[in-house]
């Protein structure tokens, strides 16, 4: 659907950063007991607790819903679970004040597995030429249990841009991906920044 976006989406690398040697859960869990600092990193994952979600062939991680979220606005919110939700959003754009503050909220399911170094990719594009692109690093997550259904990260507050010139259309394609490169959810968006609401 969105694959001629790739060198838009490239995920910036760390100079000298190597993934880390695929372990299971149960790897995971009883790696090192008695290293302080690695029990630490597991109990801030959430490894020793509760019973995982999932089946093994469920897809890693589940994007489930996404908002806009203006303050004094109700939130747009998008429920990606429903049908033709992500392939509808590129003809349904959002409308967005000039220089309004906002930011995006994702709500995401983390299935049987370990997953690690997600993160969020943005290009937007103005009449075909590319005018940002950012990166938002959501982190590593332990698979949800019982306890914990799902995960809610809210982005960096980000504010539209103003002015005669910056009205108009813009067109996005978005992706969140991990450290093996794995994109979990792609798609197109677009949004109106206007004069009001």
């Amino acid at each position: 659907m969105v694959d001629h976006h790739e060198d838009d989406l490239a995920a910036t690398k760390t100079e000298g950063f190597k993934v880390g040697e695929k372990k299971s859960l149960q790897e995971y869990q009883e790696l090192d007991k008695d290293d302080d600092a690695l029990n630490r990193w597991k109990a801030s994952l959430g490894l020793n607790s509760g019973t995982p979600i999932g089946q093994p062939n469920d897809p890693k991680c589940v994007i489930k819903s996404l908002a806009l979220v203006t303050p004094g606005r109700p939130n747009v919110e998008i429920d990606l679970s429903a049908a033709g939700a992500v392939d509808s959003l590129k003809d349904k754009p959002f409308k967005i004040k000039e220089g309004a503050k906002f930011h995006i909220k994702v709500v995401f399911q983390v299935n049987h597995e370990v997953l690690s170094g997600l993160k969020y990719i943005q290009a937007v594009k103005r009449k075909g030429i590319r005018v940002s692109k950012d990166e938002e690093m959501l982190g590593s997550y332990a698979p949800n249990t019982t306890d914990k259904m799902s995960y809610t990260k809210e982005f960096n507050e980000e504010e539209a841009p103003s002015g005669m010139l910056a009205r108009g259309h813009y067109n996005a394609v978005s992706k969140f991906v991990d450290d093996d490169e794995h994109t979990h959810l792609l798609f197109e968006w677009s949004f109106d920044i206007a004069k009001d609401w």
